[in-house]
């Protein structure tokens, strides 16, 4: 028995071992799969093919592994605004790529600043001669953007082109509040601050509607005049405000009804579109399917161009650094990001660039706003980069409002465009209680006080008219520190700056016009200046992306959510995008109540921009702790 015992145990050591190997085998390759460079492939001689899959940002957020497992799917793409304006502009001066193939069957849009951008790249690839093919099933606001710089535009047998032009409606529970007896305190400074409104209105109030209207319209006629400058043959009035009459003269047919407008040059499926580019580059001598052409997809092409400088490889040494720290979407508190702007991550970014030796730094602002604690942390993170004496360059993208303007004081010169949205200076803190609600089902509550403030703030019982007064004054106070912040960046007076804050909203026009803004144009504008003002002479500096590490897994399942050129192809109607529209509300109507239900940090956040059609970034959920609650008020303040 003893030797059979020593046979077993040598077996099982034996087994022990080889499972080990493997399974270190297993996370050894794991690893090498999760941390390498996606291979670049083969650049073939054709066209460029642009499916985009997706929406394109300022700065996409982080995939999370674990919401993956979850969900048991992988999110919807996200391209880097930049990204593709780089593999655009480059695609445009490489002798390989012979046309510019734009499939945007299932694009999903982005802002108004980003799709300007996006579409001044592919107006400069045009000009070079090349050609460019625009291919959907339906066209909305911002895939018309991007197609109208298409030489042909072809629409699908079952599709067509509908522009919706920008606005939409605002939720408001002040009534459903009412009805529940739920009680929404609501603290704000500015007669035009309308993030507040919501949840103590039924409807906007005049003095919102008013500023709502103005930089709306702003904005529409902006994207007016950039269609009819790429595309003079269309008949904008008639595909817009005359849609319904020309459906009605082309017998319900949309695609038609695109022809006729002007807004598409062809009706014909995704076959004939790629038979149609063939004829001009080429077949696919790899691929007989009805419809290939040669080409090569954007993420081969992309990740066979040099990468940009940035804080993932060391700096080069030989040219001085612009540094680029990007600010994109909502603010809060902590260390969410990207897609997200996590405060403590963005300023540990920009400390950790303290000793690069930045001739300059460029700030990139793509924010509604957020917490007051967060765009304060981020605004001293700056100033220490300030302190040693370099210029500081503001851009602003699709909005740079509320937060997004508290940060972007720092600046020593502000970049925008005419559609970007800022201002928005105002500060509102919103908190619920339900004491009415609890007392219908016999919750009462008693309580013993050492001082008026024991105990506040009280949701389930209520508040004190010693609270109520202390939040209002605390609120008064952030905003006078704003505005106060506001004027002395932009050398204006504290009576003028009542005038221009009040928690109004401005398009980029308007905003330069009253000195919010210095001048038009975009990073590149903003680096050029900020290395003029450092004393560099052109082409002796260069770009320093001041980004994190990102996470393997993360990186692995974006590239895996990317896809591929050749996935088959997704039939998104019309009527698809109204569904999708519909999904959109929805989320706004949960981060509302989010908004007001959860402690988020305090917040500097623009309303318009968040219910009026900008991306946003899913809320994030801080830990409350055990901090005393002065500190969890101060942290609930929001500037909209």
């Amino acid at each position: 028995m003893s030797f059979a015992g020593k046979v077993w145990r040598l077996l099982v050591g034996i087994k022990d071992a080889l499972a080990l190997m493997f399974l270190l085998l297993f996370f050894a390759l794991l690893f090498a799969a999760l941390s390498s460079r996606p291979n670049p492939g083969v650049v073939r001689e054709g066209a460029l093919l642009l499916k985009l899959t997706g929406s394109i940002s300022e700065e996409p957020a982080a995939i999370e592994p674990l919401d993956v497992l979850l969900s048991g799917s992988l999110p919807t793409r996200s391209y880097r605004t930049r990204d593709l304006v780089r593999a655009i502009d480059e695609a445009a001066r490489d002798e390989r790529i012979k046309a510019l193939a734009l499939d945007l069957t299932t694009f999903t849009g982005g802002g108004a600043v980003t799709m300007q951008e996006v579409g001044e790249a592919l107006a400069r690839f045009r000009n070079t001669d090349k050609p460019i093919y625009a291919y959907a099933v339906a066209y909305s606001d911002d895939s018309m953007m991007l197609a109208a710089h298409a030489d042909e535009i072809w629409v699908d047998p079952m599709g067509g082109a509908v522009i919706r032009g920008p606005g939409g409606s605002i939720t408001f529970y002040a009534a459903a509040f009412e009805r529940f007896d739920i009680t929404a305190h609501v603290f704000q400074v500015g007669a035009f601050k309308g993030a507040g409104e919501p949840y103590v209105n039924t409807q906007m109030s005049p003095e919102f509607r008013e500023n709502t209207e103005a930089y709306v319209d702003a904005i529409w006629e902006e994207y007016r005049a950039h269609i009819v400058q790429a595309r003079s043959q269309v008949d904008f009035d008639a595909a817009t405000t005359g849609l319904l009459d020309q459906v009605e003269a082309n017998g319900g047919d949309l695609a038609q009804v695109a022809l006729a407008t002007g807004l598409a040059d062809t009706i014909g499926t995704r076959e004939e579109w790629g038979t149609r580019i063939a004829e001009v580059v080429g077949e696919d001598e790899w691929d007989d399917k009805p419809g290939s052409f040669a080409s090569t997809d954007y993420d081969t092409w992309f990740n066979s161009l040099e990468p940009e400088s940035s804080s993932l490889r060391s700096l080069s040494g030989g040219k001085k650094q612009i540094g680029v720290i990007t600010v994109a979407g909502e603010i809060v508190d902590g260390n969410a990001g990207p897609g997200t702007a996590g405060a403590s991550r963005i300023s540990r970014l920009l400390d950790e660039a303290l000793d690069d030796d930045l001739a300059a730094l460029v700030v990139r602002v793509n924010s509604p706003g957020g917490t007051v604690t967060g765009s304060e942390t981020i605004r001293r993170a700056i100033l220490r980069h300030k302190d040693k004496g370099i210029p500081i360059a503001i851009s602003m993208g699709d909005y740079a409002a509320s937060g997004g303007y508290w940060i972007s004081t720092t600046g020593d010169r502000i970049f925008a465009e005419p559609e970007t949205i800022t201002g928005s200076i105002g500060v509102i803190l919103a908190v619920p209680s339900f004491e009415n609600l609890l007392s219908e089902y016999g919750i009462t509550h008693d309580s013993i006080r050492t001082t008026p403030l024991a105990g506040q703030p009280d949701i389930l019982a209520g508040f004190t008219p010693e609270t109520d007064a202390l939040l209002q004054a605390e609120t008064q106070a952030i905003y006078d520190r704003f505005v106060s912040l506001v004027a002395e960046s932009r050398g204006l007076s504290l009576q003028r700056m009542e005038d221009l804050a009040q928690g109004r909203a401005w398009a980029g026009g308007a905003a330069r016009q009253l000195g919010l803004v210095d001048q038009f144009g975009g990073l590149d504008a903003a680096m050029e200046w900020a290395a003029q003002q450092a004393g560099i002479e052109e082409g002796e500096w260069e770009p320093h992306f001041l980004r994190g590490q990102p996470d393997p897994l993360a990186a692995f399942l974006t590239g895996i959510a990317g896809g591929s050129a050749e996935a088959p192809q997704e039939m998104v109607a019309v009527s698809s995008q109204f569904a999708m529209q519909e999904q959109d509300a929805l989320a706004r109507l949960s981060a509302n109540f989010d908004r007001l239900f959860s402690a988020q940090g305090a917040q500097s956040v623009c309303l318009q921009c968040l219910a009026l059609g900008a991306t946003q970034a899913q809320p994030a959920r801080l830990q409350r702790g055990d901090a005393d609650w002065l500190q969890l008020l101060a942290g609930r303040f929001r500037a909209y």
